[in-house]
This record gives C-alpha cells, structure tokens and sequence, in this order.
C-alpha cells in the first residue's frame, strides 16, 4: 500500500512510520509529496498519536552547525504547492534552528525565514512539538549561499509569512505534517515535509 492508502484507510501513526521509514529515499518522497490536502489535513490529526517532533528531526545532532538540511515539501495551496525547507543549527542557539522556504516564485515573495523552537511553554503545545515561527528570523550568519535575510514584515513575502507560525508533528523518521496558523487563526492549511536523503 501506498502512503495515501493508509491514511485513507485510516491506518494507525506507527504502522504509517514503520512505512515511511521501510521505504527507499526516493519512494519515501514520492509519497509523501503524493498527498493532497485532504490526506494531509487527516496525516496531521493522526499525527496527534505519534511521538512529539524535537529539533533534532529536523536538523540531526550529527550534523555540524551552520550545515544545510533540506526538507522537501508540498502544501495544500492551489498553486505554487512544491517548495523546500531549508534548516540549520546555529552555532551558540542551542534551542533553535534556523531556515527559509525555498521556491520557485522566492525572488519574488522573498525567502520567508524563520526561527523554529520548542512549543513547551508557549501554549501552542496541543498543535505541535515545534514551532516555524516567521514573527523571528536569523539573528547572525546563515549558510553559504542563502538569500539575505530580511524580515517578513517587508516585501511581498508579508502576505504569505508575516505574522504566521507553523506547528509541526513527527510522523516517521524523516516526515513531519505542519498546520499554518496567521495571528492564531488557522488559515494557511496543511504541509507535509520530508527530510533529505543522507541527512
């Protein structure tokens, strides 16, 4: 069965992981970026179940800091619905990662950084472990050959990042389900993120 199959037969989130993480790399994210929003909104309440999401799936602690990670993506937008998230651990913030939306319209929307967090604490618990939370962005150096940072209260990046954080669940190993939140109403919809091979 594929990934969608099991969602759509409403399959439990550790046989879903045990899926995900018996694929190859590349089936692995041919799934994933298979799901519409439908099966992404039902992954996402699925995902409830599974264990909390921590910084370290989405930057492993074997990976050096200031080093690129690469997370395909797809969300449940009408249009421009593929994209990457590219992350980093900075040196000296050992409670957050770093990163920006990659995609095919970013010279003209802009990059759309963040600073992603644990939620503890913060009340946006029940939604995700973790939060992509764009009210922040980099406050130092980034990884080669990353745009220049710049805050998301400016340019046309406003209107798809400014005041938005995005909530994340663990699904497998590599695969994690966010929910877009702008001032605490969810209105953005549903994405799905599935880490890089190698990494």
């Amino acid at each position: 069965m594929t990934l969608s199959q099991l969602i759509q037969a409403k399959t439990q989130i550790q046989q879903i992981a045990q899926h995900l993480d018996g694929l190859d790399p590349s089936q692995r994210r041919e799934q994933t970026l298979a799901l519409d929003g439908k099966a992404q909104e039902a992954l996402y309440t699925m995902a409830a179940d599974a264990p909390p999401a921590d910084l370290a799936h989405f930057v492993p602690d074997d990976i050096p800091d200031g080093r690129e990670v690469i997370h395909a993506g797809r969300n449940s937008q009408p249009a421009f619905r593929y994209f990457q998230k590219r992350w980093c651990r900075p040196s000296g913030h050992p409670n957050e990662l770093w990163g920006y939306n990659e995609t095919a319209v970013r010279p003209l929307i802009g990059p759309g950084y963040f600073v992603a967090h644990p939620t503890e604490g913060s009340g946006g618990e029940t939604r995700g472990a973790i939060v992509v939370d764009y009210f922040r962005v980099p406050e130092g150096p980034t990884p080669p050959g990353w745009p220049h940072v710049k805050p998301n209260s400016s340019g046309l990046q406003m209107f798809i990042y400014n005041k938005t954080r995005d909530y994340m669940r663990r699904v497998s190993e590599h695969v994690s389900i966010g929910v877009a939140f702008r001032m605490e109403k969810k209105i953005l919809g549903y994405f799905v993120l599935c880490r890089q091979a190698g990494q």
